[in-house]
């Protein structure tokens, strides 16, 4: 049962997505109180149930993108299936998909279509490049949006070929931008004011990553500079890297601020350099960062990082651990504000107890509201959401999952 407390409760979300940009517009939605009943091919469903698999049929990445929804199978393509869709878009607040573009179109159910079936439908719409422009028919993943997009070029060593974070960001930062999109588009229409543009909110995977680079393009058109990968620093801020200690763990520092490095220095035993007028600026320092780092690296690794860490908050010196899953999940400051919540999850291999999940963000209050559950199995709501959402009966239920069978 939804929390009718929370913001979004009362609102209807239609989820058409696969993968994880859609699908985590959905879960921010859901993590907040909407009814977020999720659309998955019969028999398969989502891509991601298989994606980074363990065990049995449902991956953790899947529960934990799709937790908060309710599931039900429908075949898109079938007219029956079409018809129930239109039905639950008429019922709906928000649609939410991330086909490549004119899918919807090619299955009837354009925003024309949908806005006529319901004028007040938020309609959400996620693909690698928007749904203009000469590249928005083409496919793209993730992985195609964050080199476009300018983030891949920036991320790894000047000498190798430019590297990628371990997650889909470029998915997620999307799927957040919907989200948000989407509750502008709400507020709109609570307002009563006009639908603008249709209520239709468009994110481009490729732009989403462009907003996330700061002034890469600026600096460029502005002064000729082409940033160039820097591994564990950022371009023009020193000293700011991660640091080698004496255990064997590295560690994050980041003693960048003019008011820190001074007394940086001379907790790391070198106050010539804290007194050096060369290094009072940060343009300065970055001139001199490989001998920075090099002094900070002898300090750190004549200590663990437990040590090392607590010298450094002493004196009020940024810094802090690099985290591992197993870390995080007993963290107490992570804990403190219910950003590890705890599940016994059946895979469909059997049941896991404890399995962690992150909390919800943002914080409304002093802790993260309680997520209400993982992502469900593969149509389990589906008799459930027809008769809720639609009002059919046994009879017309029952033959609606017969076919899908």
């Amino acid at each position: 049962m939804t929390d009718t407390s929370l913001p979004l409760s009362g609102f209807k979300v239609l989820e058409l997505g696969n993968y994880i940009a859609a699908p985590t517009t959905g879960k921010i939605l859901a993590d907040f109180g909407a009814d977020v009943v999720k659309v998955e091919r019969p028999r398969t469903g989502d891509e991601l149930r298989r994606w980074r698999l363990e065990a049995g049929d449902t991956s953790m990445l899947y529960r934990t993108i799709n937790r908060g929804k309710r599931s039900i199978e429908l075949d898109l393509r079938s007219p029956h299936g079409r018809d129930a869709v239109l039905g639950l878009a008429r019922e709906a607040d928000v649609l939410v998909e991330n086909f490549r573009p004119g899918t919807l179109e090619k299955w009837g159910m354009s925003p024309t279509v949908l806005a006529e079936a319901n004028p007040g439908l938020v309609i959400v719409r996620i693909s690698a490049f928007g749904q203009t422009g000469p590249m928005s028919p083409q496919p793209g993943f993730a992985a195609v949006a964050e080199a476009y997009g300018g983030m891949r070029e920036m991320i790894g060593d000047p000498d190798r070929p430019p590297a990628r974070t371990g997650f889909s960001i470029g998915d997620t930062v999307a799927g957040i931008y919907a989200a948000f999109g989407a509750v502008m588009r709400l507020l709109e229409r609570e307002r009563g004011r006009p639908a603008s543009a249709g209520r239709l909110v468009d994110v481009g995977l490729n732009e989403a990553v462009l907003s996330l680079t700061e002034s890469l393009v600026a600096d460029w058109s502005a002064y000729g500079t082409r940033r160039q990968r820097t591994g564990g620093r950022m371009e023009g801020i020193a000293p700011s890297n991660a640091y080698l200690c004496r255990d064997g763990k590295s560690i994050v520092i980041a003693g960048n601020g003019d008011g820190i490095f001074k007394r940086y220095m001379q907790i790391i035993e070198r106050p010539d350099l804290g007194d050096d007028p060369t290094l009072a600026s940060n343009e300065g320092r970055w001139a001199r960062r490989d001998e920075l780092d090099a002094a900070i690296g002898v300090w750190t690794g004549q200590r663990t990082a437990a040590e090392a860490l607590r010298i450094l908050d002493e004196v009020g010196v940024p810094a802090g651990p690099i985290s591992t899953a197993e870390d995080v999940a007993v963290d107490p400051q992570f804990a403190a504000r219910d950003m590890i919540q705890r599940f016994d999850i059946h895979d469909g291999a059997g049941l896991r107890e404890g399995v962690v999940m992150p909390g919800i963000v943002p914080v409304l209050g002093e802790r993260s509201l309680p997520v209400s559950h993982p992502g469900p199995d593969l149509g389990a709501h589906t008799s459930e959401v027809l008769e809720e959402w639609l009002g059919w009966d046994a009879a017309r239920r029952a033959a609606l999952e017969e076919e899908i069978r």
